[in-house]
């Protein structure tokens, strides 16, 4: 069974000013092999594994069902964020990771395990969480290569869940229960993006 304890702000543990915590989930029993470049979901990722301690194994959908895509804006760079990621005291962690400049996508957890993106247990375990390289007052990192990649990456992950190409389901992490985030900010262009999402 999995179990979660109240995690400190994906603000703090990204901006690396956050007291170091002990891990929060408990593992589900059994393991699984570290999936390989070739194990991606979404065909064009690179992979760029988080830790495996900055996500919760799991069976999605089978365990879980996923209901929503959650879209974030990094406050870091491309760069640092596959960093924090990969570092096993953070404690944080997305499925996807989209770069500003060309829309390249690196994939750091599977989908069928929970990223602790959300700051929300239960949305963690119905969501797949996208970062977006940028700043939430810097629009010019939400390119149109940006936008476009992550709008098809949004449109495949709907149509594997079935999860309806809409604002209700498309959320900010805003939007999450609870958040205290304000990404994706107001510069975010959601009629383009879930126009996008719904064209691919």
């Amino acid at each position: 069974m999995e179990r979660a304890r109240p995690l400190p702000t994906r603000r703090r543990l990204l901006a690396g000013g956050a007291a170091l915590v002990a891990a929060p989930y408990v593992l589900l029993s059994g393991t699984r092999a570290e999936a390989r470049p070739q194990d991606v979901d979404q065909p064009n990722a690179e992979w760029q594994p988080a830790s495996g301690s900055n996500y919760t194994v799991s069976s999605r959908p089978t365990a879980h069902p996923v209901n929503y895509v959650v879209i974030h804006v990094t406050q870091e760079t491309y760069g640092d964020t596959l960093a924090i990621f990969q570092n096993p005291q953070k404690k944080v962690s997305a499925h996807y990771v989209v770069r500003s400049s060309d829309g390249h996508l690196a994939q750091c957890v599977r989908e069928a395990d929970i990223a602790w993106h959300a700051g929300n247990w239960d949305y963690n375990t119905r969501s797949i969480g996208i970062e977006h390289e940028g700043w939430v007052d810097q629009p010019a990192y939400f390119t149109d290569a940006l936008y476009e990649s992550s709008a098809a990456l949004t449109s495949a992950i709907c149509a594997r869940y079935g999860i309806p190409k809409d604002r209700a389901h498309i959320i900010g992490h805003h939007e999450v229960p609870g958040s205290d985030h304000t990404d994706p900010g107001p510069r975010w262009d959601w009629s383009r993006y879930i126009r996008l999402v719904n064209l691919m």
